[in-house]
Order: structure tokens, then sequence, then C-alpha cells
């Protein structure tokens, strides 16, 4: 093939398949793994290729003609039937992208080969009724009646299904979403709690602020009482004087007036300091009495927060646990599907080694016949 072949048109790399021959309805893996799939122009035949070689073994030497449609069959798998080969060819991508480009050349290397006029002798146009091996044509699947096939199981010698691309179970899935949004819950609980803790804090200090305060006010106001009590009695023991002082002027002779006049007005001064002093000490007693007001409704205030916080850390510790069980639940899940991915993968290769055989068993009954 080397001899004749140019440089690839274009290249990609996907899952090879072929139909199975008997039932025309299970997908038969190629390779193992990945392998490079390229398209050629044959320049001695004067026709396009599409070819695949997995290590020394080609599983796809598919001639194009224009009557070929490839088919897109989900998002990164598609197939196309090839008459002179008697097979449907499959192939599995690891991208929507990778699938639509390989897509768009195969329509381009088509609408070429419609504007090109094909060599009849270069085996472009000609079919005959018979294939290479002696099959006849009419058992192949046209491409208009080729079923839209999944892929996605086979069976091994021991007729135990696998899967050939092994896919998330729906219930890993809502695991997963509700391990997240319950964590999205516990941080903003937690977020709640820091807000609660904060302004609880700030109401203790603001709350210890104004106790003392009120320590000091009653403290004082005691002793503004006492002052006030003491002012009272002088104030009626000074107006006692008072009225005692015109009599005692009377029984003194020869006393200056000048001088009782001048005590009389001491005394009037005093009471009037006295009486301005007591409605002072009121007031302040009043004001006193309403910032204790304030301090009973500011600690009713903080009884409220410390119950909402508790409820919080109460909420915070149910969701914690809650996460715990479902992380506990997601590493047994993933463990079980570990398992089943090994064991996948066991019969896959076990499947893959029969197909060998099988396949080797096929070319030597060719050379036999």
């Amino acid at each position: 093939m080397g001899t004749y072949m140019e440089q690839p048109i274009f290249n990609t790399r996907a899952h090879v398949f072929q139909i199975d021959p008997v039932t025309k309805k299970n997908w038969l893996p190629s390779s193992k793994q990945a392998v490079n799939v390229s398209f050629f122009y044959d320049s001695t035949r004067s026709s396009y290729r599409i070819i695949s070689v997995d290590g020394s073994k080609a599983i796809i030497n598919s001639t194009m003609v224009p009557q070929m449609m490839f088919t897109k069959t989900s998002q990164k798998f598609g197939q196309w039937a090839d008459n002179r080969a008697n097979t449907v060819y499959g192939l599995g991508f690891s991208s929507e992208a990778e699938l639509n480009k390989f897509i768009e050349q195969f329509d381009n290397i088509k609408e070429q080969m419609k504007s090109t006029p094909q060599d009849k002798k270069g085996g472009g146009g000609g079919d005959s009724g018979i294939t290479a091996n002696g099959t006849p044509r009419a058992s192949v699947v046209s491409t208009a009646e080729q079923p839209v096939i999944k892929h996605t199981k086979e069976r091994s010698g021991d007729n135990t299904p696998i899967s050939t691309v092994p896919a998330s179970t729906s219930n890993d899935a809502q695991v997963r979403y509700e391990n997240d949004r319950l964590k999205i819950a516990l941080a903003q609980s937690s977020n709640n709690a820091k807000k609660w803790e904060g302004e609880l804090q700030t109401l203790k200090n603001n709350n210890a602020r104004l106790t003392t305060a009120l320590q000091e006010s009653a403290s004082n106001v005691e002793e503004w009482k006492k002052q006030l009590s003491a002012y009272k009695e002088e104030n009626a023991r000074l107006k006692q004087k008072l009225q005692e002082a015109p009599q005692a002027t009377q029984g003194t002779p020869g006393s200056p007036r000048e001088s009782q006049d001048t005590r009389v007005k001491e005394l009037e001064e005093k009471v009037q300091s006295l009486a301005l002093a007591n409605k002072d000490k009121t007031n302040e007693a009043e004001e006193l009495a309403n910032r204790l007001q304030q301090v009973m409704e500011t600690e009713e205030e903080g009884k409220k927060l410390r119950q909402e916080l508790q409820d919080s850390k109460e909420a915070q510790a149910t969701l914690q646990k809650r996460v715990e069980e479902l992380q506990e639940r997601l590493k047994r899940e993933q463990s079980g599907r570990q398992h089943d991915t090994h064991r996948a993968q066991q019969l896959h290769s076990q499947l893959g080694n029969l197909i060998q055989e099988l396949s080797g068993m096929h070319q030597d009954m060719a050379e036999i016949l």
C-alpha cells in the first residue's frame, strides 16, 4: 500500500467498530483503543480511501464512491456502509467537534468525486454483483436501510454483557448534586452563624458598658439623694432661721439693719441654688431610668439572638452530618463503579482476544478455501 499512497489528506483518531455480519444489529470493536483513521488519495487508481491500521493489521480499507453516505447516529458516533467490503463501519470519537470535522472532510471528498470524472478502471464506479470473497452484494445493508445501532453493549464468550464505553450512573450524579447543594447550604449556615456571633458579641459589649454605666449612675443617684436630703434639711433650717431673724432683730438693741438684710439675701440665694440643684438631680434620675429601660430591652434582644445562634448551630450540625453521610455514600458508589469498570475491561480484553482468534481462524479458512 505504501508504494502508491500519498500523504494523508486528513487524519484523526477514533475507536473503530464493524457491524456483526450475523445479526446485522450489534457492533463488534475492531480496535482496543483509539487509532488513526485517515483519508488517502490513491493516484494509481484515481480513488479516495479511508484507511486505519491497528499495529500491523488494516482494520479499515474502504474505497469511497459518490453514493456513500456518512450517518451521524449520536453526539460522538457515526457510521457508513461499504458495499465493496460487504460491511458497515462505525467510528466513536472523543468529542462531537472531532466527529463534525470527519463528516466535513467526508462530504468535501464526495463533492470532489462528483465534480471530477472517475476512472472506471480505477474501480470508482463499476460494481459487480459478487464481492471479492464471493459474498452476494444483496446481503449488505444499504446506506438507506442501515439501522441506527446502539454501540454500547457487546457479549463475550461467557455471555456476560459489557459496556465498551463506561457511563456514569444517574444515581452517582444525583449524589454529587445533593452533596454540592448541602455543602453550599452548610457554608451559608456557617456564614450566618458567624454573623450572629458577631452581633451577639457586640450586644454583649454594649450591654456590659450600659450595665457599668447604670451601676455608676445608681451609685451616683444614691449619693445625690443623700445630698438632696441634706440640702432639704439645711433649707428647712435656714427657713427657720429666716423666720426667727425679725424677732431676734427686735429683741437686740443697736443691731445693724444692713447686716441682717445681707444675711437674708444670702439665705434666699442659697435656697434658690438648692432648688435648682434639686431639679437637675431629678432630671438626671429620670434619664437614668430611661437608660435602664434600654438596657433591659437590649438584654431581651440578646436572648433572642442567642436562641437564633443555638438553632443555627444545631442546623449546621445536622447539615454536616448529612454531608458526611453523602460523602460516604459517594465513596461506596465510586468503589462499586471502579469494580464494574475493571470487570468490564477484563471482559473487553477477553472479547478482543476471542475476536482476534476468530479473525485468524477466518483467514486460515479463507486460505484453505
